[in-house]
């Protein structure tokens, strides 16, 4: 009985981590305890704790008398709406939460369980960065997890949350992984802090303003999900979980539809405004089609001339990328690019198909683009298409001109199925400047026939049947009837297999 009441007390004082004064401080800033967050997250008497009593060996700076159970992160197993997942939850009340060699062994055993079983890993972030008493010890930690980091990308689903600092080496495992989430005025990521900003330029910037939410969310970025409060993040993040698999040899999650699947919307017929230079909202469009209107966007404030994120279709998951006229009229820029490739990457690592929705005038041009090297960052949305393997099904509903029509999914770069509203404009650029380069001299003599050669190009080109007499499209599909022809291509392509030349991995344009 004595053993017993010993292993009663240490549970107890395992669950007050820091301590009742550091708990109190944590809950003053407004944020959530590790062991809170993991009760919020997962499904109620699920939760298995590991490595609860493990604690640090370092003696440097009089530490061995600073030992606290836990060292400073939890970890462990538990279940999200029924699905396996495996978690770390770093633990702010003790040392900061800052990282030395327990610490990461402890996050190193849960992400190894994670592939050996094949489920999801989360973290939950707060920490001060590695623990400045360990040394070399602690960067050596550090690596260990960006070591598996890489290992899973593309096995099994990575989800960082950041709910309060993550400052330096710190930033690189969330960076690995697949979806970032922050919560404004609590979470902040930098390589250097304000300080340490200060002193090497002499600018003066607070926490917020160099890595806040905000700023990773509308400048840099950095994170895929800006929420307001940590309980909002943590819901987030299951539904999230609820569009992709638990490891990439798994299919998606299938959900029971009840949104009738031929589904007519009538609206769509008129969505199209009638001047081709006036915008519209993609959005939308995307909406009126999938499942009940659900539409889980990703990256919502950044690059907002793209659209990304997941939704369903009969009840199966799918991921959507589409151009946005209503911003930068839906042309692809650097920031786009990245953003929609790396989506692309993700869909097809996770056997998740890809719809694209096409509405672009081209790349967007300018010295800015150029210098910033919107050639290769293009390259990058052209070489993810290209690469993945998924059924990948393609919408043109108004704009595809020049090489953006190929890098969209195109029927080219192996697309399986293509339709086109009557309202696309499928041409190497759009009328006015192919007759300004076509006819160049003829109007320098005559510029009154402009505009009659600026009909008899549109009347040409700017429209779907040129390319869908070449094969290239599938099929001129009234835009009402859109959702049914979707659920249909996506039956088709359900069972689709596609081999690829055998290779260490391709060299994609960083």
């Amino acid at each position: 009985m004595e053993k017993i009441n010993k292993l009663k007390e240490l549970e107890k004082k395992v669950l007050l981590g820091g301590g009742e004064d550091a708990i109190k401080k944590q809950h003053e800033k407004g944020k959530l305890t590790a062991r809170e967050r993991i009760e919020k997250l997962l499904d109620p008497e699920t939760f298995l704790e590991f490595d609860r009593f493990m604690v640090h060996r370092c003696s440097n700076f009089e530490m061995e008398n600073k030992k606290i159970l836990g060292d400073g992160v939890i970890t462990g197993w538990g279940k999200i709406n029924g699905r396996q997942v495996y978690i770390f939850a770093q633990d702010f009340t003790v040392f900061g939460g800052s990282l030395g060699e327990a610490f990461a062994k402890k996050i190193c055993k849960i992400m190894d369980l994670a592939m050996q079983n094949g489920c999801p890993v989360i973290g939950l972030n707060d920490s001060g960065g590695a623990r400045i008493q360990e040394g070399v010890i602690a960067l050596a930690g550090y690596a260990e997890i960006f070591y598996r980091n890489v290992q899973a990308s593309g096995v099994i689903p990575q989800i960082s949350a950041i709910l309060g600092p993550c400052a330096g080496g710190a930033v690189y495992s969330p960076a690995i992984t697949d979806f970032i989430f922050m919560v404004d005025k609590t979470s902040h990521m930098f390589i250097t802090g304000p300080d340490v900003v200060k002193a090497v330029t002499g600018e003066d910037i607070s926490f917020d303003e160099l890595g806040g939410a905000e700023t990773h969310a509308k400048i840099s970025g950095v994170t895929h999900f800006r929420c307001r409060t940590e309980e909002e993040c943590l819901e987030q993040i299951k539904v999230l979980l609820s569009y992709i698999p638990s490891n990439n040899l798994d299919e998606p999650p299938i959900v029971e539809n009840d949104d009738p699947i031929d589904r007519e919307i009538i609206e769509l017929n008129t969505i199209i405004p009638d001047n081709p230079n006036r915008p519209y909202d993609m959005l939308d469009v995307i909406t009126k089609i999938v499942d009940n209107g659900d539409f889980f966007e990703i990256q919502e404030e950044f690059a907002k001339n793209i659209i990304i994120g997941f939704a369903r279709l009969n009840g199966r998951s799918i991921g959507i990328v589409a151009n946005q006229p209503k911003y930068l009229a839906g042309t692809l820029d650097i920031s786009a690019s990245i953003k929609a490739a790396r989506f692309v990457r993700f869909c097809d690592a996770f056997n998740i198909p890809l719809i694209t929705f096409v509405d672009v005038p081209g790349f967007l041009p300018g010295k800015n683009q150029e210098h910033g090297g919107i050639i290769i960052h293009g390259a990058k949305l052209l070489y993810a298409y290209a690469e993945a393997t998924v059924p990948k099904i393609t919408i043109i509903t108004r704009k595809a001109y020049g090489g953006a029509y190929d890098v969209m999914c195109s029927k080219h770069i192996r697309a399986d199925i293509n339709f086109a509203w009557p309202s696309a404009e499928i041409a190497v650029m759009g009328p006015q400047g192919a007759v300004n380069i076509i006819f160049r001299k003829e109007i320098a003599k005559n510029p009154n026939m402009k505009d009659d050669l600026v009909k008899e190009y549109t009347d040409k080109f700017a429209n779907p049947y040129v390319a869908s007499e070449m094969g290239y499209l599938d099929d001129v599909i009234e835009p009402s009837k859109t959702r049914i022809k979707l659920i249909q291509a996506l039956e088709l392509t359900y069972t689709k297999r596609s081999d690829r030349p055998k290779r260490k991995h391709g060299n994609i344009p960083l």
